[in-house]
């Protein structure tokens, strides 16, 4: 049985593959399933994955801070009126 090592091409993600990464984030619903399946599928370059990883992470974070401050300064718009 070989290993899943063996089964990937573990080398460096080219040019052509960024592009083609930064290509499918554009399109909206498409770009957010790819970061998942990016980010969850074993046959995934790991450098690829870890970014996806990462992006999701700070996505979730940026939102969460982003709604804490909206809900802020909401509540203190709608207290000064």
């Amino acid at each position: 049985m070989k290993n899943n090592n063996q089964l990937l091409d573990i080398g460096p993600v080219t040019l052509g593959q960024w592009l083609t990464t930064y290509l499918l984030l554009s399109i909206p619903i498409i770009g957010i399933i790819m970061l998942f399946v990016w980010s969850f599928s074993k046959r995934v370059n790991p450098s690829k994955k870890t970014w996806a990883q990462c992006v999701l992470i700070v996505m979730f974070i940026v939102s969460a801070v982003s709604t804490v401050l909206w809900l802020v300064t909401g509540w203190s718009f709608f207290s000064i009126l």
